[in-house]
């Protein structure tokens, strides 16, 4: 659909010079081709309730592998340290003398878990879930792309090359580190560039033909369409003590002068004593409220003073972060905005609200605006649904594929860092899904 932008831009200072308005208030565990003693040993949590005793199954035997085929993906892992990962994880050395051997079973057993483990590596990420800090952004490729089918296409066509490259990011970005990481020399920076290759494997490879696309270090949100950036929107992310955790979800809507739930850590914090020191000060901020002490519940009502301002997306999600305005503006012109209690305050509201209505609602922007003038809590409904994603990369492009460095604000880069240097872990099925326990979501 072609956007006016001129469009969306004057109903937007329309709407934000109205005077009235003042006063009106979004995988399936690889299935194991080695017998047993062959297979990566997992990490072993301690037992709380002794697991049922399994049902013996005869393991599967490795397919096949020809010398061809093996020397083929012995060339791969040579080479696959200009893809971000480390050659000596995939065993090149026993590889190698398997070969040397000739074919049969210790060949068919070791090629194969050297294949799975790098097409996982490259799928999925080489780092454990463990140092992949408050990331929750659900990541179908496991399911969509089988290491066993993918497996069977490498030994059939010898296409190991073209196997494996199905199965990495496609995004520039990914194609921009990987060319950055061939001409890079400093060590320090190397692992920077890994570190940002690595969170492009977690993330689903088709992101969706249109997304919002928030980088918390870049303090930016983005909405793009077909692999173009489409507008930019400078945002306000988390504070350290209230980082922004990185997830997925599916907006549904727009809701207009939104009404805001206080969070009971706000409560306790300040407003809780805002009620019981002076409560016509509480109500002339808005506040309506009902029971006391550890059983207060307050709402904020919508208008000028809302601390949501004058539009929130829908899109729910287990950590209620979402993206919204703010009435304190200018603090959208501060170099660092890690300012927020976790959700995505974002600047030029109101034109970011008309636009994605005309993008996922086929709204009319004059409409929208009206919405807004109107001065009334409402709803835009998205007939198309779209994907957010909150992504943290302190390594990106703008979209001209010039890559950007940016602070690690939440010292996430770390725990990455830190596991390269350690033993690969195998990962074995899909981590569970925990609710980050924000401070005070929506704010």
């Amino acid at each position: 659909m072609a956007v006016n932008k001129a469009a969306i831009v004057a109903c937007a200072m329309l709407v934000l010079a109205g005077p009235a308005l003042a006063e009106k208030q979004k995988s399936a565990a690889p299935v194991e081709l080695l017998p047993p003693a062959l297979q990566t040993p997992a990490s072993i949590a301690p037992a709380v309730v002794p697991p049922p005793v399994p049902v013996a199954v005869p393991a599967e035997p490795a397919p096949f592998w020809t010398i061809g085929n093996a020397s083929a993906l012995l060339f791969f892992i040579q080479g696959v340290g200009t893809r971000g990962l480390n050659p000596a994880d995939y065993g090149p050395d026993s590889l190698q003398v398997a070969i040397k051997a000739g074919e049969g079973t210790a060949l068919n057993d070791i090629a194969t878990l050297a294949f799975r483990q790098l097409l996982i590596d490259l799928r999925d990420g080489r780092t454990p879930y463990a140092a992949r800090v408050q990331w929750f952004i659900r990541d179908p490729d496991a399911t969509n792309f089988p290491t066993n089918d993918l497996l069977r296409k490498a030994l059939d066509s010898h296409d190991f090359e073209g196997v494996f490259s199905s199965v990495e990011p496609t995004h520039p970005d990914y194609a921009a580190l990987k060319a950055m990481l061939a001409t890079t020399k400093d060590p320090a920076r190397q692992l920077v560039i890994k570190t940002n290759m690595e969170r492009w494997r977690w993330l689903p490879r088709d992101l969706g033909k249109r997304y919002v696309f928030v980088n918390v270090p870049e303090y930016m949100v983005r909405v793009v369409g077909k692999g173009k950036n489409i507008a930019t929107y400078r945002a306000i992310v988390g504070a350290p003590k209230t980082a922004t955790p990185q997830l997925d979800a599916q907006a549904i809507g727009m809701i207009i002068h939104p009404t805001w739930t206080i969070p009971q850590s706000i409560i306790k914090e300040s407003v809780g004593a805002l009620i019981a020191n002076n409560p016509a000060a509480a109500k002339a901020r808005g506040y309506t409220w009902t029971g006391s002490g550890k059983n207060l519940s307050v709402v904020q009502k919508f208008g000028p003073g809302n601390s949501l301002g004058m539009m929130k997306m829908d899109m729910p999600n287990p950590h209620a972060i979402f993206l919204h305005d703010t009435p304190t503006r200018n603090l959208f012109e501060r170099p660092v905005r890690a300012l927020s209690h976790g959700c995505i305050r974002t600047d030029r509201a109101v034109e970011f609200a008309i636009l994605m209505s005309i993008l996922q609602a086929e709204f009319d922007p004059h409409e929208a605006a009206n919405l807004f003038k109107r001065g009334l809590n409402d709803r835009i409904p998205f007939t198309d649904p779209v994907q957010v994603y909150i992504n943290y990369f302190t390594m990106a492009s703008n979209g001209d594929g010039k890559l950007n460095s940016f602070a690690d604000i939440y010292g996430r880069d770390a725990p990455v860092i830190a596991s390269f240097a350690q033993p690969r872990q195998e990962k074995v099925a899909t981590p569970p899904t925990v609710v980050v326990p924000i401070e005070a979501p929506g704010a």
